[in-house]
């Protein structure tokens, strides 16, 4: 059995304990990976240090070098890349391949950085003064990262925390560990100096051990909301920067002037994409008004026509879970919603693909009827399960959104252009779409929701990832002649 070792100062390094690791499609252990402790962590940690030294001195130009060659080296490597994540997470290849290229938008944000991060400069803010400002790195840092996405999450964390100068150590889910060690390898490929990027594996331990090391001085982290919590409160007592991504339940909005036939087929891929296993998933379409029957019944022959299978079979729109426990998670889901009043308009529990019998594999849900009361709106379910909650007007439609305590995405589907702005105004959501059933905004924006879906004040990639990853120097200056004499004074500075 093939273990999955750490990546430590440009080596693979193996571990005491391991853990198996999962095809999703059979039901079979795969691998095993090394579960890491505080040990690993303070190794990673010490020559991920070392390196800074030299890495945060570096010239831009060297920086963004290894990330053109970077760059690279994922497109040449994405079928590659694609296959591992597929075989360990259980979405489609040509899912994993949607997200490597999105993951490498931020590796392309991060070439640019040159333009990025230049200062400002003020002439002669006082007589023969001038101020100007720069951004330096803060040393090692650290990303946590989920099972849902394990090249993208990563790439939106790493790439621009190392073009900055800073060192790097990501913890992986252990779930699906190999891309993170794929990477590893094509960074050393490109020329990125041994050190500066590590993985070590493991599960709380490791995170623990991250979260308190003195030696790390920020961490990213995205995942759910009670552990984005627990990594918030934990690093900060510690000292340390924190990013902490968490839950979502994302609505999309209807209403009756919408194409239902294209709003139905792109909520389709956004609630049942990638299993459901996305914080950016499509979780509630509420249908205003005379919008419901109708969106209801496209919704269901859309469901109806997913295909589910392995992930690397071609035509395959949907894999399976990525654990047995999550597959009965979200099947005992459904029945708590037919429990509770929910109408089961398309039931995808029991499903059984040939050939593959012992996968993790639930089909598409739909329930109609769905009332914020119940289990099914009100839990974060991480499945492919579509709840329609059913309200008279775009106003209740905001408020129904608002009283949520999640507030990571959300979509409207109109031809009204005074509906849009009103709802894009009005709503107390961090990511919006008009017409769009996933606003994940490109890389040179920053990604991030309000209320549960993010702890504390630091979204990620894009401006707000640069200023994560780094803090401002501002420097006043004063040249005199060497024969002019200038007189201190004890008044306090003014422009004067």
């Amino acid at each position: 059995m093939n273990t999955i070792p750490h990546w430590i100062n440009g080596s693979p390094v193996p571990g005491t304990n391991t853990a198996p690791v999962f095809n999703p499609a059979t039901g079979a252990e795969r691998a095993r990976v090394a579960l890491g402790g505080a040990t690993d962590v303070d190794t990673a940690v010490q020559a991920a240090g070392r390196a800074f030294e030299t890495w945060s001195e570096s010239s831009l130009s060297q920086r963004t070098q290894v990330m053109f060659a970077f760059r690279r080296l994922l497109v040449e490597h994405e079928e590659e890349l694609a296959r591992i994540i597929s075989a360990e997470h259980g979405k489609t290849v040509d899912d994993a391949r949607g997200e490597i290229t999105r993951g490498r938008e931020v590796v392309e944000f991060a070439c640019g950085l040159g333009e990025v991060l230049k200062g400002s400069f003020s002439d002669q803010v006082s007589r023969g003064v001038d101020v100007h400002d720069f951004r330096q790195p803060l040393g090692v840092v650290a990303g946590i990262t989920p099972f849902n996405f394990p090249a993208m999450v990563p790439l939106w964390m790493h790439p621009i925390a190392i073009a900055t100068g800073n060192t790097f150590l990501l913890k992986p889910s252990e779930r699906d560990p190999s891309a993170a060690n794929f990477v590893a390898g094509l960074y050393q490929r490109a020329g990125l100096p041994d050190g500066v990027f590590n993985v070590v594996h493991g599960g709380k331990d490791a995170v623990d051990a991250i979260l308190t090391h003195p030696g790390i001085e920020a961490v990213s982290f995205v995942g759910s909301t009670p552990i984005a919590r627990y990594v918030h409160e934990q690093a900060t007592a510690a000292g340390k920067r924190v990013q902490a991504l968490g839950g979502a339940k994302n609505h999309a909005v209807v209403l009756p002037d919408a194409d239902l036939e294209f709003a139905a087929n792109h909520i389709t891929a956004g609630a049942y994409g990638s299993a459901g296993e996305r914080c950016m998933a499509v979780s509630v379409a509420v249908a205003v008004g005379d919008a419901a029957d109708g969106l209801v019944a496209v919704l269901e022959r859309k469901a109806r026509e997913i295909n589910v299978g392995p992930g690397d079979r071609p035509g395959t729109d949907m894999g399976p879970l990525v654990t047995k426990a999550a597959q009965e998670r979200v099947e005992s889901a459904v029945g708590t919603a037919q429990a509770q009043g929910a109408t089961v308009v398309v039931d995808g529990r029991g499903l059984k693909v040939d050939g593959h019998e012992d996968g993790f594999f639930t089909g598409p849900s739909l329930l109609d009827h769905v009332t914020t009361a119940m289990d099914a709106y009100q839990e974060e379910l991480f499945g492919p399960v579509l709840a329609i909650v059913r309200v008279d007007s775009l106003d209740q439609a905001i408020d129904v959104i608002n009283a949520n305590p999640y507030g990571n995405g959300t979509a409207l589907f109109t031809a009204s252009g005074e509906a849009a702005r009103r709802f894009q105004r009005r709503v107390k959501v961090g990511m919006i779409g008009i017409n769009v059933p996933v606003p994940v905004p490109m890389s040179f924006y920053s990604f991030g929701g309000w209320k549960d879906s993010l702890i504390g004040d630091h979204p990620i990639h894009g401006p707000e990832g640069i200023r994560f990853y780094t803090r401002p120097k501002v420097v006043t200056t004063r040249w005199p002649q060497q024969a002019q004499q200038i007189a201190a004074g004890f008044d306090f500075p003014t422009s004067n």
